[in-house]
């Protein structure tokens, strides 16, 4: 079954963002959003999270879960998705934290 799914990514290869743009609609620049099946999903996710060196790419789509969606993220970021008995938070490195902290 087709579901609403949303991606996003940074410093990906041209012929990949080509082969986002024949599933998904590019709303904004880097942002695809659109309906797609599971196996689709899995392989623009597979094609994505394999090249996005020294970018970052999230994907969010629906799941049977209590928030409703699954979020997974590729690349170098400072904001990781943690599990939490079930539930998905966002954690952030200590980096983040010390910039936020600066004068």
């Amino acid at each position: 079954m087709a579901s609403m799914t949303v991606l996003s990514v940074t410093a990906v290869p041209d012929h990949v963002r080509g082969a986002l743009t024949r599933w998904l609609l590019e709303v904004t620049p880097h942002l695809y959003v659109g309906t797609i099946s599971a196996r689709v999903r899995n392989e623009l996710w597979r094609a994505v999270s394999g090249c996005v060196a020294g970018g970052v790419a999230v994907l969010v789509h629906p799941a049977a879960n209590e928030q409703g969606f699954e979020l997974h993220t590729a690349g170098d970021q400072r904001r990781q998705p943690v599990d939490f008995d079930g539930l998905t938070l966002i954690a952030t490195t200590a980096q983040l934290h010390q910039e936020i902290a600066k004068p």
